[in-house]
């Protein structure tokens, strides 16, 4: 439980002994999960006929006032505490209702336990590859404890702008860690690899979520992407963004305008990028899944 002790796991860096309290993300020493299930809305690639095998995570690191998932991202956040035993019985159990991967949703501050719950469920027969899908706010140390467990890596580029990470996740230093965080997973992972389905088994895949105004970070962002990365990675430029509750920050409460998106798919298209587009449906709350412990296994103590 070291790691856990004096906890520098994301950037945030805010050294709780999480054995004793929880940290800044709000994660205590037991992993805390709200959901484990088939999930048809990620990229197809990823998502398949069957479905991911998603397992989201409780708590985060990040805090983006827009965040869809709030209810679980949270300080005070839904979920449930599971044992690593109980998580890689999800795990399995997820692979025999025929997932086409495991996906870790906003794992960071569980990376030693998921480690460990990995090796348990491999022993036990676990044969899918794990996607690691995270707010791209990620420090290279806990990357490195991933090396060689993570074979899809899902990660954000969410800002370019340090005033925008600022202001709406309050994380000023976001792109000070989410790029070397990305150089580093596809150091890990290299170009992307497919199967004979078309279904992605290795690679790095980086989202992007427009923001309504926010045209011109998506644009440096996108090229930023082709420069450093180019074909070596996927991007999944996203028009999902749906305002909640968005009082304070007037600037946010509509959806991204159909003129809004085609522009940026058009310079996705000029830089020669590899990747995937949203269709106006995807604008939906129905998308959001009901975070209520479902498909979390139960083992003995």
């Amino acid at each position: 439980m070291s790691l856990l002790e004096n906890c520098k796991l994301c950037p945030r860096a805010c050294g709780a002994d999480r054995t004793k309290t929880r940290g800044v993300c709000g994660a205590g020493a037991s992993v805390e999960a709200a959901r484990a299930s088939l999930h048809l809305w990620e990229e197809p690639v990823i998502s398949g006929a069957n479905g991911s095998g998603t397992v989201f995570f409780s708590h985060c690191s990040l805090g983006c006032v827009f965040c869809q998932n709030r209810a679980i991202s949270r300080r005070e956040a839904a979920g449930r505490m599971i044992t690593e035993e109980s998580l890689a019985a999800t795990f399995l159990s997820l692979q025999r209702k025929g997932a086409a991967n495991i996906n870790l949703v906003t794992g960071a501050h569980y990376v030693p336990q998921i480690i460990r719950a990995l090796t348990l469920a491999r022993n036990e027969g676990l044969t899918l590859p794990v996607v690691y899908n995270s707010s791209g706010y990620e420090c290279i140390e806990t990357l490195h404890l991933l090396d060689g467990q993570i074979d899809i890596y899902l990660p954000d580029y969410k800002y370019y702008s340090s005033y925008y990470a600022g202001l709406y996740s309050h994380a000023q230093d976001y792109r000070d860690f989410a790029v070397p965080a990305i150089d580093e997973m596809v150091r890990q992972t290299g170009a992307p690899q497919f199967d004979e389905n078309g279904m992605l088994t290795r690679g790095t895949v980086i989202r992007h979520l427009m923001l309504p105004g926010l045209g011109g970070d998506t644009s440096q962002i996108l090229r930023d992407i082709a420069v450093r990365w180019g074909n070596c990675v996927l991007v999944s430029l996203m028009r999902q963004y749906t305002p909640f509750d968005m009082d304070e920050y007037p600037e946010l409460d509509r959806t991204i305008t159909a003129e809004e998106y085609e522009t940026a798919c058009g310079e996705f298209r000029e830089l020669g990028l590899g990747g995937f587009f949203q269709q106006d449906e995807s604008i939906s709350e129905s998308f959001i899944p009901a975070f209520d412990g479902s498909g979390l296994e139960e083992t003995e103590q």
